[in-house]
C-alpha cells in the first residue's frame, strides 16, 4: 500500500536505550566517587588542622604558659605620687607565682587606670621572673566641697579633688597613702560654684569657668604672691570673673585671661600697701584702669609669716 508504514528495527532501538542508560549510570557513579573523595579530603584536612592547632596549643601551654621557669617572682611597682605601693600591688590583681607570659598586661593597665588618681600606667615583662609597673599619678591642686545629708541625720561635707586638667579625684583613704596626711602641703584651695551633679570621679570637668579657675591656681602657685598669702577660695559662679578669697581676708576679683599680668599688679599693690601699713580688703583686677580697691589697717590683722614658694608638683618617687 502506498501509505503503509515501514517496520522499525526494534532491536536496534532497544540497544541504543540500554547504551544511554549504561552511560548515565557510569557518569553518576563517577560523580559519587569524586564527591566522596572531595568530602574525604576536606574532612581529613580540617581534622589535620584542628589536630595541629590543639597539639600546638597543648605544647604552648606546657612549654610556655604553664612553665614554672616563667613564674613571677618580683613585682616591681614605682609611682611618682602618694599612693602606697602595697595598695597599688593590690589593685593590679597580680599574685607572685603566676606565669609571667600568661598575664594579661592590658587588663593590669586598665584596672590601674580606672583609679581616678592614676593618670597613666606602663606595664612591662622582664623575663624570666619580673613584672615592672610605672605609674604617673594626677596631682590635686584644688578641691570642691559638697554638703549632703547624712544617713543618720544632719549634714556632712563630701570632698572632691581636681587636678590641673579638671579630672575629678576622690581623696585617698589614709590606709592607702604612702605618707600621713599631716606631712603634706597646706589644704588645697576650694573652688565653689560648681554644679554638684558634674562631679563624677574619673571624669573631666571641661566647663570654661572651671578650666579658668584651675589655670588661675596654677598661675598663682608660680607667682610671687604664693609666698605671701594663702589662696583659700575661687568662686566660679560668675560668668565673667573669678572671685578669689585669701586666708588674710582679702577679696580679689580676676578677669578670665592674662593671669600673669593681673598677679603682677596684685603683687605691686600688695607691696605698696605694706609700706603704708595697709592691707588689701578688696581689689578688682578685672578692670584695667583705675583699679577699685578698699583697705584695712594691717595692725588689725593677725601677724603672718612669709611662706616658702612651693613647686607645683609636690611629688617624690618612692619604691
Amino acid at each position: 500500500m502506498l501509505f503503509r508504514r515501514k517496520a522499525k528495527n526494534r532491536r536496534l532501538a532497544r540497544e541504543q536505550v540500554l547504551e544511554v542508560k549504561l552511560r548515565s549510570s557510569q557518569v553518576r557513579a563517577r560523580r559519587v566517587r569524586a564527591g566522596a573523595l572531595t568530602l574525604g579530603i576536606v574532612f581529613f584536612t580540617v581534622f589535620g588542622v584542628y589536630l595541629a592547632y590543639r597539639s600546638g596549643e597543648w605544647l604552648l601551654d606546657r612549654l610556655v604558659y604553664e612553665n614554672p621557669a616563667f613564674a613571677l617572682q618580683e613585682l616591681d611597682v614605682q609611682t611618682d605620687g602618694i599612693i602606697s605601693l602595697e595598695q597599688l600591688r593590690r589593685w593590679t590583681g597580680v599574685r607572685l607565682g603566676e606565669n609571667l607570659l600568661a598575664l594579661d598586661l592590658a587588663r593590669v593597665k586598665r584596672d590601674l587606670e580606672l583609679v581616678p588618681l592614676v593618670q597613666s600606667v606602663s606595664v612591662e615583662r622582664i623575663l624570666p621572673h619580673q613584672l615592672r609597673i610605672r605609674i604617673t599619678e594626677r596631682e590635686p591642686i584644688a578641691q570642691v566641697n559638697v554638703p549632703r545629708p547624712r544617713a543618720a541625720g544632719g549634714i556632712e561635707v563630701a570632698v572632691f579633688e581636681l587636678d590641673c586638667e579638671g579630672w575629678v579625684i576622690l581623696p585617698l583613704d589614709p590606709s592607702q597613702r604612702a605618707m600621713p596626711l599631716a606631712q603634706e602641703n597646706d589644704p588645697l584651695p576650694v573652688i565653689s560654684g560648681i554644679n554638684p551633679t558634674e562631679l563624677q570621679p574619673g571624669h573631666r570637668l571641661a566647663g570654661s569657668q572651671v578650666q579658668a579657675a584651675l589655670q588661675f591656681v596654677v598661675a598663682f602657685e608660680q607667682s610671687p604672691m604664693a609666698g605671701l598669702v594663702d589662696l583659700r577660695r575661687v568662686d566660679v559662679s560668675s560668668a565673667q570673673v573669678l572671685a578669689v578669697t585669701t586666708g588674710q581676708g582679702s577679696e580679689i576679683t580676676f578677669g578670665l585671661t592674662d593671669y600673669e599680668r593681673q598677679l603682677g599688679r596684685w603683687h605691686e599693690i600688695f607691696e605698696k600697701a605694706q609700706k603704708y601699713g595697709k592691707a588689701i580688703a578688696s581689689l578688682d583686677l578685672a578692670i584695667t584702669n583705675n583699679i577699685p580697691a578698699t583697705w584695712l589697717e594691717a595692725s588689725t590683722l593677725p601677724p603672718s609669716t612669709p611662706k616658702p614658694v612651693k613647686p607645683l608638683r609636690f611629688k617624690k618617687k618612692h619604691v
